[in-house]
């Protein structure tokens, strides 16, 4: 079926300049087959009026754990249930997000998350958020869980992750992390530094290792001190990194957040990090095996209240960051291409033509007014 969206402004496309507020994009077959200005549109087989609003790539959260009630962890029921809600948000591709477990338990999930991706390419693939993390840092993550990496240990979840395994986060000072770094880039996985006590000097080595992404940065690891300028300096200066960034308010303040765009604007990736309480109500809820308790849209571990991840969705992540100054045009880049590019799909992404069609349509306050999978409503 053809798809025409009309009358809106295009983001991701060099085929148009997204400041005209009359641009149009024609999907056929799953791909954008063409786009432009003004009224000199093709015929279609359904056409959509974006009413002067913009059509955005499809969003990619490269860290998410679920939502809706539902966490990723629990299986392929609660993986549909939460994917569902974070689609109607805008977030047409994913990879799912497993927290802290046994060995035993991940590479269950991680054989789980490849089967799944096999039937549905929406589902990009997983990331391990533990265990190779730093107690002192654990956040929601159980701390008799957590372990050094091992050779054994990684060659057994990349066997049973059958090449979908996307990106792990590990603490680049445990014993083991650097031979962990080379073994895990060299299976085509992207590694994270997160979770860390790592100091400045040792998330270079780390970055020099093949680590090319920093897990919510800020968050569960030493903050910026004139003279100890930690992992978020070294990665900032590091053109070949990446940091995510979880912008919703609380777990970093947003005129922080726009510092960082305005520091490192193409390489800042939008994730949500969020829970099972996204999109869902306040109340109690289970992350990891640990107690949460989610109080005006703020989730905290029971014991010692630290953050447990979010309820954030992506379309609001783009509000919040707009909201702070933010260009629109590097807001939505930090939610499509930029994922992206982090877990090495550069065909995902994008609006040019060939690109495929996902797409999402925002009104004039940035609420998703359409969601399209390989050009189909999704």
């Amino acid at each position: 079926m053809r798809t025409l969206v009309h009358s809106v402004r295009l983001f991701g496309s060099a085929a148009v300049d997204s400041d005209a507020p009359d641009g149009w994009a024609l999907f056929d077959g799953g791909r954008v087959v063409a786009a432009g200005l003004g009224d000199g549109h093709p015929a279609a087989d359904d056409t959509v009026d974006g009413r002067g609003g913009c059509l955005a790539p499809g969003f990619i959260d490269i860290h998410v754990h679920g939502g809706a009630g539902a966490s990723f962890d629990d299986g392929t029921s609660a993986v549909r249930t939460a994917r569902e809600v974070h689609r109607r948000h805008g977030t047409t591709r994913a990879v799912l997000s497993l927290i802290t477990a046994t060995i035993d338990d991940l590479a269950a999930r991680v054989a789980m998350v490849a089967d799944l991706a096999e039937a549905d390419p929406t589902i990009l693939g997983s990331h391990l958020e533990g265990p190779f993390l730093d107690p002192g840092h654990k956040g929601a993550h159980t701390e008799s869980l957590l372990r050094a990496p091992d050779e054994a240990s990684i060659d057994r979840l990349l066997e049973a992750g059958r090449g979908t395994i996307r990106q792990v986060t590990l603490a680049p000072e445990r014993a083991g992390a650097f031979d962990a770094i080379r073994r895990l880039t060299s299976a085509g996985v992207t590694v994270a530094v997160g979770h860390t006590d790592a100091d400045a000097a040792t998330a270079r080595r780390a970055f020099d290792a093949g680590a090319t992404l920093l897990t919510h940065a800020f968050n569960a690891m030493p903050g910026i001190h004139h003279r100890a300028p930690g992992p978020v300096v070294a990665a900032l200066r590091d053109e070949r990194v990446r940091l995510e960034v979880i912008a919703d308010g609380v777990h970093v303040d947003l005129d922080l957040v726009a510092a960082l765009f305005a520091a490192a604007g193409d390489r800042i990736v939008l994730v949500t990090d969020a829970m099972a309480a996204a999109g869902s109500a306040d109340g109690a809820y289970e992350l990891g095996g640990l107690a949460v308790q989610v109080t005006d849209g703020v989730a905290r571990l029971v014991e010692g209240g630290a953050i447990a991840g979010s309820t954030l969705t992506q379309d609001a992540a783009v509000r919040h960051v707009v909201g702070a100054g933010v260009p629109l045009a590097v807001a939505l880049r930090a939610v499509s291409e930029a994922p992206a590019l982090a877990i090495g799909r550069p065909d995902l992404g994008r609006l040019d033509i060939g690109s495929v069609a996902d797409a999402v349509l925002l009104d004039a306050d940035l609420a998703v007014q359409g969601v399209w999978i390989d050009g189909r409503p999704a």
